[in-house]
């Protein structure tokens, strides 16, 4: 993909990836899908407990939805969930063209207090930024992160000293080692679920489908580089592009 490339891309209300939703546990979740699109869909949450008819997978559990055409999925939000939500009709095309997006129910528990691999988490630990991961590598998105190619990704800039929350979540077709260079990357949480015992990597393996959630201390001034590990998805004869971005320590 050419650095000033723009696709055409597939979306829900008009960006990928789609909005963030967050709810709490207990409450009562209604999302109209309404399409606009030239083809049939459907929209399945990926990693949210809901009633069998709304698992948003068509023809098994609902009618497609065609163009023109709205399907309400209602449920109860019952436990902690980082998840995501995508079409699943044709997924091997609307997903890397564009339909997905992120999806919390309620927060996920921080180790505070803890020592995990020989760093300390404050007891008092505050989190000043929670940023979501999507990473893609097929379609028109391409290799890619949160809907953008280096370098039109979006680094993340804190104040030293910060601690942030990663959300990464795989909705493309191979497997993302993810390195980010300097910091420590906690491990809490696996597919939304709280882990009993957190640990610490330097590069994370991010499987298609999978989610994983991080604590990083931004400990260093600096910009440092933040990519997926596969070189390929990184470097070409032109120079960087892909799966790259960066975490800017003011």
């Amino acid at each position: 993909m050419a650095t000033d490339q723009v696709v055409q891309a597939w979306t829900y209300n008009g960006m990928v990836p789609g909005p963030q939703m967050h709810v709490e546990v207990g409450d009562r979740v209604e999302i109209e899908l309404h399409n606009e699109l030239p083809a049939a869909t459907d929209m399945h949450l990926h990693g949210v407990n809901v009633p069998n008819s709304m698992d948003g997978v068509a023809p098994v559990t609902q009618d497609l939805v065609e163009p023109g055409e709205s399907f309400t999925y209602a449920f109860e939000a019952d436990e902690i969930s980082v998840a995501m939500y995508h079409a699943h009709h044709m997924a091997q095309m609307t997903v890397p063209n564009g339909l997905l997006g992120m999806f919390y129910v309620g927060d996920v528990p921080l180790p505070a207090g803890q020592t995990i691999g020989g760093q300390a988490v404050p007891a008092d630990v505050a989190v000043s930024q929670e940023i979501p991961m999507v990473l893609n590598d097929a379609g028109v998105i391409g290799y890619s992160l949160n809907g953008k190619s280096f370098p039109a990704t979006t680094p993340i800039v804190g104040n030293r000293g910060d601690w942030i929350e990663i959300h990464y979540a795989n909705e493309g077709t191979q497997i993302h080692p993810m390195h980010l260079h300097q910091f420590d990357q906690i491990v809490i949480a696996e597919d939304g679920y709280p882990l009993d015992h957190p640990y610490t990597v330097d590069t994370l393996n991010v499987a298609p489908g999978q989610r994983f959630t991080v604590l990083v201390q931004l400990e260093e001034r600096g910009t440092w580089v933040w990519h997926c590990h596969i070189l390929p998805h990184v470097e070409r004869e032109s120079g960087m592009y892909g799966m790259v971005t960066a975490v800017v320590v003011e």
